[in-house]
């Protein structure tokens, strides 16, 4: 006679299934309603891993999933709530979910949770809510403002849909109506889901790393410091290890928040994957993850002694860009508003026209073969689009995954592109000096210092994603000019980058575990 199955063994069963269904739903999604909608569901080890993160449960726990999917997050926070030395006496959970399709799934998954909580004495009660989360949560906060009292939670758990709000879309305008600003839905949830939080209540997301950097997340970060005190960030080493097998290769981070908490330590840390049995983990100030002061709000995230120490070093550097007479801003030239006007040689009455195509090795390199132009027509429907001849350090606002630095930085010699004036497409910043070229020794003393490897790992600490931006760029800190000329006339155009790495270590005062890297 076989032995009846442990609770244990039922449980792990049931979460298999859970998983299965996910792996069996995400295949059977139309790929073009997966954009539209930004569903990526939350694999099991990622889910049961964030669900760790939540600090405690009270007697009566309240969940929200604003994104829900099939549940999965739900699931793996209801098992860690039950499972917990002093498990809640009742748990009420509310699952959003705009796909219809997904609805039945979700229900089933809201089942499972119930029949796990009865067998262990917890009173559970779930919905699966069917619509816009976005319009409900909006309704239910200005339902507050009002005096109706809606539902409140105490935990949120997230994996919220990633998709750019346009200015004037029906999201980003309701979310104006509860004092919202936000440029992606990914960030227009999480705000959501504090607002609709107890004081005191835990929310724990995973989402792109893009809105730590950058002007375009500057109101949702913060609000999101103002609101709540972050407890702990964590990185995967591997830009797959969160949604493998969904080819989902954003930089992601999971980030637990107490909504009315006062910022105190931030745990950091990264792992290889969720099931790494030894992620690296360490405490720090939370001057140390937000400088006092910083306009921007940059959220950094380092993770080991030697990013701190980088960092410590990278903020005592005494310049800014305006400190050493630099002006940046991204190049005039958006090509498809001239198409007509493009040309694929230089001929009569045309001037250069430089693309980040152009960058190669430090210099820019040009006419280039290919099907980017080399020139743009000189007409006075142009006029405002050059800049005089001189030179300059232009930077790739974008760079892509196979790159090895974030901060891909070249000098504009006029020498080697003979003309009055040139134009500068719009994928590239341009460091200048008011309008006009820089002196030749800082401009390439400043493109080494951006090609270092030092400033790759200073930048990669604030910034999770393969765009740079003029904010970013205002934001690093520079030797002084002094230095810069110097570094100019030690580094050799075309030299390597192991060559680029001596010359500025020894520059800004690196040595030891700072330069084994």
């Amino acid at each position: 006679m076989s032995a009846a199955p442990s609770h244990d063994s039922t449980a792990a069963h049931r979460a298999s299934e859970i998983e299965e269904t996910r792996l069996d739903v995400s295949r059977r999604l139309d790929p073009a309603t997966r954009s539209e909608l930004g569903q990526y569901f939350t694999p099991r080890p990622v889910a049961s891993f964030m669900a760790r993160f939540f600090d405690r449960f009270p007697p009566t726990a309240r969940l929200l999933d604003a994104g829900a999917g099939i549940g999965g997050l739900i699931a793996a926070a209801v098992v860690e709530a039950i499972e917990r030395p002093s498990p809640p006496s009742r748990m009420d959970v509310v699952g959003y979910e705009m796909d219809s399709l997904l609805l039945p799934s979700l229900a089933r998954t809201l089942a499972v949770c119930g029949y796990e909580c009865k067998r262990r004495g917890v009173e559970f009660r779930g919905s699966a809510v069917g619509g816009d989360f976005i319009a409900a949560a909006v309704a239910l906060v200005q339902g507050r403002v009002r005096g109706r009292t809606p539902l409140r939670f105490t935990h949120a758990i997230l994996n919220p849909p990633y998709r750019k709000l346009g200015s004037n879309s029906t999201a980003r305008l309701m979310l104006r109506r509860v004092g919202i600003e936000t440029s992606n839905l990914y960030t227009g949830f999480v705000a959501l889901a504090l607002q609709l939080l107890d004081p005191g209540g835990e929310l724990v997301a995973i989402t792109p790393r893009s809105f730590c950097n950058g002007p375009y997340f500057r109101a949702f970060r913060q609000y999101l410091l103002r609101e709540t005190a972050l407890r702990r960030f964590h990185v995967f080493e591997s830009r797959t290890a969160a949604f493998a097998g969904d080819e989902v290769l954003q930089e992601n981070v999971i980030f637990h928040a107490i909504k009315g908490a006062r910022p105190h330590r931030v745990v950091v840390s990264t792992s290889l994957g969720p099931e790494d049995p030894q992620p690296s983990m360490r405490a720090v100030p939370f001057e140390q993850v937000v400088r006092v002061g910083d306009p921007e709000s940059f959220i950094r995230v380092i993770c080991d002694q030697s990013g701190q120490r980088m960092a410590d070093l990278h903020s005592t550097m005494p310049c800014v860009l305006t400190d050493l007479g630099v002006t940046v801003s991204t190049g005039k030239v958006v090509d498809f508003r001239v198409r007509p006007h493009l040309r694929r040689h230089q001929g009569s009455r045309t001037e250069p026209l430089i693309y980040p195509t152009h960058l190669v090795d430090g210099l820019v390199r040009w006419p280039k073969p290919g099907k980017k132009p080399n020139a743009l027509a000189d007409l006075p429907s142009t006029k405002a689009l050059w800049m005089p001849s001189g030179t300059y350090v232009l930077i790739k606002r974008f760079t892509s995954k196979e790159e090895r630095r974030r901060i891909v930085a070249a000098v504009f010699e006029p020498e080697l592109v003979p003309a009055a004036k040139v134009g500068f497409e719009n994928h590239l910043n341009v460091l200048h000096a008011s309008g006009v070229g820089l002196d030749r020794e800082l401009a390439r003393g400043l493109a080494a210092f951006l090609n270092s490897t030092f400033v790759d790992l200073v930048f990669r600490q604030f910034s999770g994603h393969t765009q740079v931006n003029a904010t970013d760029l205002r934001s690093l800190r520079f030797p002084t000019a002094t230095t810069l000329r110097r570094l100019g006339g030690q580094v050799p155009v075309g030299c390597s980058q192991r060559e680029i790495d001596d010359v500025v270590d020894a520059a800004v005062g690196m040595a030891g575990p700072l330069r084994s890297r």
